[in-house]
């Protein structure tokens, strides 16, 4: 699992990691800055005065950051910033993000650098995933040993190697990940883990970041932070004594016994094995610059995007989720290109025989486009369950006979509504599927760029397992219903069990949903051949919510006034 050992005495290689250096004229200032420094972090202001007692035990985690704007709670996830596309018109990850390993001894200042990274590299979709988080489940013994500062908490045995490969494989194919919150005071894992996404630069730090064969695979860039071992003796002091609850001879006797040993056999080892060696941690900011601009080159060369995603599909302009600007890419793949394609879409889309004049009538009331809308919706829902998979069996009826029937096979249905019109049809799923669980998404335009963007996102747990009924009254071009679709594939849920549900949709919506995912059963009531230079769907009903919930239309035909809801 570890490197081998490398000789002390080796004589630098053309295949030699690059050590960082300042420049000579800076040399002065730097040690100057350094002896500051150091007198700045003795021992004398860092450990507390003898006779006082033991610093008060505070609950501490793994820090395993997402950067990227997000609101989270215990139900739901906002996106402040909106989340861009990361996938192209086939429905697949556009590019792949670029993974940056940190390693180094224990206290010495990866996070640190990592943070710096992610500043000056200005990137809108970073995410940091701290080693930390991975340690093992302790057996009982364990604990006893842990408590005791018995358990080297260094060596590659205490990291669960197949969970961080599995997360960081899925992080780099933009999915979403659960990651566990480690306890430092109590030697576990939390209950309740972290969810992260995908983003354009995945940050690893952790003391093993290089001890694995396979991670090390996964991993674009691979920096050794390289901290003289007084100074990280010192920090780990202050960092276990005043946010870990040890004490002094605790902290002492575990670094002797274990983290030097380890970091002398298994960590400064893989110092050959990085791309780019960092002295004196985040002192030495030209290391920093250095690092930054090779990231920036990788990302244009095409490892990642820096900057927003070409978009799937062009926008609905029924619904101000979706943008106008990839309306190039819905035009380039319409009827002959996509079908030609892509012939088992076909099979997978259906249109319900079900025209009622009053719903495209601009002439009816409020109240009598709500009664056609629900009673459409009631029928789509049902005959979008028909397609569910059942399994025969029996029943016992009250006069005592058997009956043969049919039955769902799945473990559960769930409903996505597409905000906000797709959640009017939330109370149809709810009338004939019983204890159905629902979630929600919000899909704007960025008025800046003209792209669509993720910005609110609530789906039930597990959904992975469950039959999703993807809810949108209207599709025009389908870009916000590409978005949706990948949100749940981002999830985890399998492309053949998702069913996207319209109300009406136009030809270029089927053809761009239908040529990126196959296997997405496409259910609606009517299509519409033509989209107009507003992208609305002629002949069209018009704007779906602005008639449902009797809201005013912009006066340039748009729906900006959703802009600001948020569900």
């Amino acid at each position: 699992m570890a490197a081998p050992p490398a000789r002390a005495d080796a004589d630098p290689s053309p295949t030699s990691p690059l050590t960082a250096r300042d420049p000579p004229g800076r040399q002065a200032e730097k040690n100057e800055t350094a002896c500051e420094d150091r007198n700045a972090e003795s021992l004398d202001r860092l450990l507390p005065p003898v006779g006082t007692g033991h610093s008060p035990r505070k609950r501490t985690t793994s820090q395993c950051k997402s950067e990227p704007p997000l609101l989270r709670t215990s139900k739901r996830t906002i996106y402040t910033a909106g989340r861009p596309p990361w996938y192209n018109e086939h429905g697949t990850q556009s590019k792949e993000a670029f993974a940056i390993g940190l390693g180094g001894g224990s206290a010495s200042g990866k996070t640190t650098v990592a943070r710096m990274i992610i500043e000056a590299l200005d990137v809108p979709w970073v995410v940091l995933l701290s080693m930390d988080s991975f340690y093992k489940v302790l057996t009982e013994q364990q604990q006893e040993q842990a408590a005791h500062n018995n358990f080297n908490f260094d060596h590659p045995d205490a990291f669960d190697f197949d969970l961080i490969i599995s997360t960081l494989k899925k992080l780099k194919q933009g999915k979403s990940v659960k990651v566990p919150v480690y306890d430092f005071t109590t030697h576990s894992r939390k209950r309740d883990w972290k969810t992260l996404y995908g983003a354009n630069v995945i940050i690893f730090e952790g003391i093993m970041a290089f001890a694995d064969k396979t991670l090390l695979e996964l991993l674009d860039m691979k920096i050794f932070v390289d901290t003289d071992s007084d100074i990280r003796l010192v920090r780990r002091l202050r960092r276990d004594i005043s946010e870990r609850g040890r004490d002094i001879e605790g902290v002492i006797k575990q670094y002797n016994k274990f983290v030097k040993p380890s970091f002398d056999q298994y960590i400064q080892p893989t110092m050959r094995l990085a791309d780019i060696v960092v002295p004196r941690g985040s002192g030495n900011t030209v290391a920093i610059d250095l690092i930054v601009q090779h990231v920036h080159s990788q990302l244009e060369e095409g490892c990642a995007g820096l900057g927003t995603p070409v978009p799937p599909a062009a926008p609905d302009a029924e619904r101000p989720e979706e943008h106008a600007a990839g309306a190039r890419h819905a035009h380039h793949h319409q009827v002959g290109p996509t079908w030609g394609r892509r012939p088992r879409a076909r099979s997978r889309s259906r249109a319900l025989p079900l025209h009622f004049r009053p719903r495209r009538d601009k002439e009816t009331s409020r109240d009598e486009f709500i009664f056609y809308s629900k009673r459409l919706m009631r029928l789509l829902i049902e005959h979008a369950l028909s397609f569910l998979p059942f399994q025969d069996c029996v029943v016992r009826t009250p006069q005592g006979q058997d009956y043969a029937g049919k039955c769902y096979a799945g473990k559960q249905i769930t409903g996505v509504s597409i905000l906000r019109a797709g959640e009017t049809m939330e109370p149809a799923l709810r009338a004939v599927c019983k204890d159905v669980r629902i979630g929600t998404i919000l899909i704007q335009t960025n008025q800046l760029t003209g792209e669509p963007e993720l910005h609110y996102l609530r789906l039930p747990k597990d959904i992975s397992d469950d039959h999703v009924i993807l809810m949108d009254c209207t599709v025009s071009t389908g870009a916000a219903a590409m978005m949706a679709v990948r949100v749940l594939l981002d999830h985890d849920v399998p492309e053949d069990k998702i069913f996207l549900l319209s109300l009406l949709m136009a030809e270029m919506g089927v053809h761009s949903v239908a040529y990126a995912f196959p296997r997405v059963r496409i259910i609606t009531t009517a299509v519409d051949k033509r989209v107009n230079d507003l992208f609305r769907i002629i002949p069209g009903i018009g704007n779906f919510g602005d008639r449902y919930f009797g809201t005013d239309a912009v006066p340039d035909g748009s729906d900006e006034e959703e802009v600001a809801y948020t569900g």
